[in-house]
């Protein structure tokens, strides 16, 4: 089969965020229509994330589909596990999906306990000899979905360090959404798809797929990308989103690694005089490799003007993008190759000027909590600093 071709030449700019057009091109050119009608609650941090989902796996009646990378065998991890259990044994169908990878640290014992209940549990590309190759094809997307009515997405795993509300370098900065409304079946339908891929059975019916008025105001849609069909998909929205930027671009970015075609991308937007402000995480990090390769960009994105910024308190896990106060795009995407090229990934994109406010709002407590990286400051780095940068660049595609 084929490889997919890169996208290689910068966008031309033909509209702006505020067009009409750009919610056409979202819609028809990139992924499933934008749809009307959606009520979207903003969850920060795993105060807030936790108890709404685990709620809404307790009010299951019907189905329950669930697709993540990180469930560890810690204490929210068993919290899920006996919810998830509690609706298998009820008659609930349960699905779960699990990244391999992921979720190598949950307990085999834990396991069999949900598959004992009844819990239909599926690791996604485990390895074996004949297809060791897809093993760097991981699924990091974090979906839920309650009797197809009300999903859950964003940037959280099931484990312990998502717990609390980021108040010391234990516990995690991050954001998830709850969602009701037309868009909850896009959602179903990215999960379905693995699902199919992985077992080869096929979800479908009113338990999965009802019929969902309208909850809201927001408008929505669940786009999604994958090695094995538009790996460029997600990459090439982002890129058209910045294209499309005149004000302003908020970009909280747990893992940023920009290729050359979006540093190009964002010094462009820089130049035509919009504020681009990117957060990532500070001293406190998981990957210090990434740190590395990420910091290999900055001298040219500050020499034009883009102004990034180190979050401190705790790890930054939030992925956001808020353009122009109106287009938001959250979700599992990092802003990386490996998300752009090799992971399964999902986002979703709401174009509302209340909802945009409200992350402009977290963006600007987070900013406050973060120390903004200078030209100057980043010329005094220390020299391990650099060499380290030197060193993982030459792996950087794989971050």
């Amino acid at each position: 089969m084929p490889s997919e071709k890169q996208i290689e030449r910068q966008l031309a700019r033909q509209y702006d965020t505020h067009d009409p057009q750009m919610r056409r091109s979202l819609g028809v050119l990139l992924g499933p229509p934008i749809l009307e009608g959606n009520k979207i609650e903003v969850l920060v941090n795993g105060d807030a994330i936790f108890p709404a989902m685990l709620e809404a796996i307790r009010q299951a009646e019907k189905t329950i589909t669930f697709e993540t990378y990180i469930y560890w065998s810690e204490s929210i991890g068993r919290e899920f596990s006996d919810a998830l259990i509690e609706r298998a044994r009820a008659g609930v169908k349960v699905h779960l999906m699990l990244d391999f990878l992921g979720s190598m640290k949950m307990e085999d014992a834990l396991i069999k306990e949900m598959k004992d209940a009844g819990v239909l549990l599926q690791r996604y590309h485990k390895p074996v000899w004949w297809k060791l190759a897809r093993l760097n094809n991981r699924t990091h997307r974090k979906l839920l979905v309650v009797d197809g009515k009300v999903g859950f997405t964003g940037g959280v795993g099931i484990a312990d360090q998502w717990r609390g509300n980021a108040q010391d370098e234990d516990h995690w900065r991050d954001n998830h959404y709850r969602v009701e409304g037309p868009v909850v079946g896009q959602i179903q339908a990215v999960f379905t798809d693995n699902w199919t891929k992985a077992t080869g059975v096929v979800l479908d019916g009113p338990n999965y797929f009802p019929a969902l008025k309208p909850e809201g105001d927001k408008p929505a849609q669940m786009f999604s990308s994958s090695p094995t069909g538009g790996s460029e998909s997600m990459h090439l929205m982002y890129l058209m989103a910045i294209t499309a930027a005149s004000k302003t671009i908020d970009l909280s970015a747990a893992y940023f690694v920009p290729d050359d075609l979006t540093i190009r991308t964002l010094i462009a937007a820089a130049k035509r005089g919009v504020r681009v402000r990117i957060i990532t995480p500070g001293k406190i990090i998981d990957s210090d490799l990434v740190k590395a390769a990420s910091r290999e960009r900055w001298p040219e994105l500050l020499a034009a003007g883009v102004q990034i910024a180190e979050y401190n308190p705790t790890m930054y896990h939030v992925k956001a993008l808020v353009v122009d106060s109106l287009l938001v795009s959250v979700g599992s995407t990092n802003f990386d190759n490996r998300s752009f090229s090799l992971n399964d990934e999902a986002n979703l994109n709401i174009m509302d000027e209340a909802f945009a406010q409200r992350h402009e709002q977290l963006f600007e407590a987070d900013w406050q909590r973060s120390t903004r990286v200078t030209p100057a400051s980043f010329a005094r780095r220390p020299w391990w600093q650099r060499v380290s940068t030197a060193v993982v660049s030459l792996v950087g595609k794989q971050l």
